[in-house]
């Protein structure tokens, strides 16, 4: 009898311990309808981050062609204009040749976001060219010369520095996060200045670059084959009347990769401006920037020869194997 009951009692334990109760049997169906929903959950969510993604590409592509308001200008503009621009009295000459052989790019990409030119939106015109870069990005000095001045303006550039060069130009990068260099220092071309940033007035990371002579800006893109990495050629012109315009023997080709916002205006602007250069009005000229070769004449230099081609010095010699500073009259070139 004891041992009936002993048996009696553990397989009714044990059945209470396999079976579950009604309480447990409705939180098993509780889990399995958050399983469901959860899983549902997850497949609405896919949905709605990739309509974000969608929607952040398309805010992004706004972003880089819409037209930014351009900084004022401070070698005009602005309550310390005095000291940043001390060519206000000066006699600037009507034109200048400008050695530019030894120049660096200023960040290590070649994008850019926001060219050279006039807003009307804003009825401003934007003194330089932004190039596309980090927070924190190395930037260099274009060419070799000295430190002007390092400073901050809130309302424009940001922290800026203003670089005096041997060549007669000076150079300015704005919306830096950090100085690596100070006023008066000596400094040179590929050297690093500073870290590229947002400070200032400015929509994202970037660097605003300008090439200015005796406080005139002219567009970086006439000095510049941004595409390249290079100076158009060793020498630039600066000249009054067209100091503003662009400079590029195949506008379509060199720059479209180069380029980014504005990129159909900056292109239809940029071939048009490009039949007043001198570069391009020349008929002569524009023919040797389509040829891919070129045979030397009587008196001809490599700088000559490079001027008249659309290229540099080091390029010919690259191109052509050229060691000195000599070429035969009568050899045949590359050019292109």
């Amino acid at each position: 009898m004891n041992f009936t009951k002993i048996l009696t009692t553990t397989l009714t334990l044990a059945a209470c311990t396999l079976l579950p109760n009604t309480t447990e049997a409705q939180n098993m169906q509780s889990a399995s309808n958050a399983s469901r929903m959860h899983a549902n959950l997850l497949a609405k969510q896919q949905r709605i981050n990739e309509r974000i993604r969608l929607e952040e590409a398309q805010q992004y592509a706004a972003d880089l062609y819409e037209e930014v308001e351009p900084e004022p200008d401070i070698y005009l503009e602005g309550w310390d204009s005095d000291r940043v621009n001390p060519y206000k009295n000066a006699n600037v000459p009507a034109t200048k040749v400008l050695d530019v052989s030894g120049f660096h790019m200023p960040i290590k990409g070649n994008y850019i976001t926001s060219p050279y030119g006039y807003r009307p939106a804003f009825r401003r015109q934007h003194k330089g060219v932004d190039m596309r870069a980090a927070v924190g990005d190395t930037v260099y000095a274009a060419f070799s010369g000295k430190v002007r001045l390092t400073k901050f303006e809130r309302g424009g550039y940001g922290f800026y520095v203003i670089l005096r060069h041997d060549n007669g130009l000076e150079t300015v990068y704005g919306h830096l996060t950090r100085f690596l260099v100070q006023p008066n220092q000596t400094v040179r071309a590929g050297q690093p200045i500073a870290l590229s940033g947002n400070t200032g007035r400015s929509t994202g990371p970037h660097l605003h670059f300008e090439t200015r002579f005796m406080g005139y800006a002219i567009n970086p893109a006439a000095i510049v084959d941004f595409a390249n990495r290079t100076t158009h050629t060793d020498t630039y012109t600066f000249n009054k009347s067209n100091y503003t315009e662009s400079r590029s023997y195949s506008p379509s080709r060199r720059y479209s990769s180069a380029v980014g916002g504005n990129s159909k205006s900056y292109s239809a602007r940029h071939s048009a401006s490009a039949k007043n250069t001198s570069y391009s009005g020349n008929k002569r000229q524009r023919r040797s920037a389509e040829r891919s070769t070129y045979k030397v004449r009587n008196g001809d230099s490599l700088s000559k020869i490079a001027a008249r081609n659309g290229t540099t010095v080091a390029k010919l010699k690259k191109m052509n194997g050229i060691k000195g500073n000599n070429v035969q009259s009568g050899k045949v070139l590359r050019v292109r």
